[in-house]
Parts: structure tokens; C-alpha cells; sequence
């Protein structure tokens, strides 16, 4: 479970202010996919951050109850020189899991081939996304968090994502950011809509889709008082 509590964060670009979160009050249950929705710059990949403990909010708390995942869909902690299979064995070592069976089903799942044993630089941005999924799919957490990562690679690989993906949120929970209405629709339990540093979270799936949708199409959210 995630609390967030009056969290907020701003951006300020060549005189510019960027509102990510404003005084966003919401909790993430336990066991539970909920999909952030929203549109392109609106903040879900820096709200994803503040989750994971990787961004600093400018003010607000973020309350958690378990272990949570850093965000799969970035593979900033990768280091470029290592190998995938070096990387994948210092994170086994670093979370005290068995590094063997961790690089056996990563080497099986992210599809590298003779890559899994070249350095991380030598990787496109798909790759590592790849490879960032399948470690942290993993290892067990209790929170998991997804950023756009299902949507890598051709059909049968995202069928495959998609798979694990139901079955690690059997026993946990997962927070995450998409644009497929579509996997919402197949993967997530409850959804939540980010427009303008307000969160509008729904326990009903279709309700967020026509919100975000809404949005999509011109429309303006009313401030949450």
C-alpha cells in the first residue's frame, strides 16, 4: 500500500512552471493494478519517480507499506560498461536474491540473445527497457511500478509481458503508466487520470478511460477544491 499525502512538486523550465503534483491526497492498496493515465508532459513518469523514493516532492509525504520496485520502464541504474548479465547479477546481489536464478529467467524473458553478454551501452533504448522488466519482474515486491514498459517489442513479446505482468499483481500490487487503453482495460483493477497537478483516482476502470479520453480531446478538468 501507497499513501500519498498533500505531495507536490513543480518544475520550472526557461520561466516556465510545470505543476506535477498539487497537494495530491491518494492511497494505492495493496494487491491492486491501478493504471495512471494522462497526457503527454502531465507529470506520470515524475509522479512514478516520487514513488519510488528517486525524486525528491517538493513538500507532502509518500507513505509505504512493503517493498516497492524501482521504476521498470527506466534503466538509469544500468551501468553501460557492465554487461546485462553483470548488471542483472549485482542487482540479484544488492536485493539478497539467488543472482543464478534471477539471470536464468531474465536471460529466458527479456530475449537478448548474445547481447544478455554485451554492455549495457551497446543496447537500444528497447533492450534495456527489456532487460529493466525483466530483472525487476524478478524479484519479488510488493508494489510494482511500470512506466510504458509492456509496450516494447512485437506482439508475441508484449503477450508475454503482459502474462507476467498479470501474474506477479496476483500477489502484489502495481502502479502503472500507460497509454494502451486497452491494456487498462486488461491488466488494471482501478485507474487514475493526472491533469494539471491533480490526480483523479477511480475505482472503476471505464470512468478513468473517459476522463482521460475527455481530456484528450480538448477538454478541461475542474480543479479539485
Amino acid at each position: 500500500m501507497i499513501e500519498l499525502r498533500n505531495l507536490r512538486k513543480t518544475f520550472i523550465l526557461n520561466g516556465n512552471r510545470n505543476v506535477v503534483a498539487d497537494g495530491i491526497n491518494a492511497v494505492f492498496p495493496a494487491r491492486t493494478a491501478v493504471a495512471i493515465l494522462g497526457r503527454n508532459g502531465a507529470g506520470k513518469s515524475s509522479l512514478l519517480k516520487m514513488l519510488a523514493g528517486t525524486m525528491d516532492a517538493d513538500s507532502g509525504e509518500v507513505i509505504s507499506r512493503g517493498t516497492i520496485s524501482w521504476p521498470v520502464g527506466f534503466a538509469g541504474s544500468f551501468h553501460p560498461e557492465m554487461t546485462g548479465l553483470q548488471n542483472v547479477r549485482f542487482i540479484g546481489r544488492v536485493y539478497g536474491v539467488d543472482t543464478d536464478a534471477l539471470c536464468d529467467f531474465v536471460r529466458d524473458f527479456a530475449e537478448l540473445g548474445p547481447h544478455f553478454n554485451l554492455p549495457v551501452r551497446s543496447y537500444s533504448s528497447g533492450m534495456k527497457s527489456r532487460l529493466a522488466f525483466g530483472v525487476s519482474m524478478g524479484i519479488h515486491f510488493d508494489t510494482y511500478l511500470v512506466d510504458e514498459v509492456t509496450a516494447v517489442g512485437d506482439a508475441s513479446f508484449r503477450e508475454k509481458a503482459d502474462a507476467l505482468f498479470a501474474d506477479r499483481v496476483n500477489n502484489s500490487a502495481a502502479i502503472m503508466v500507460t497509454h494502451g487503453v486497452g491494456q487498462v482495460r486488461r491488466l488494471c483493477h482501478h485507474a487514475a487520470v493526472l491533469e494539471d497537478g491533480h490526480l483523479s483516482y477511480y475505482t472503476d476502470v471505464e470512468e478513468a478511460i473517459e476522463h482521460h479520453q475527455f481530456l484528450m480531446k480538448g477538454g478541461v478538468q475542474h480543479k479539485q477544491a
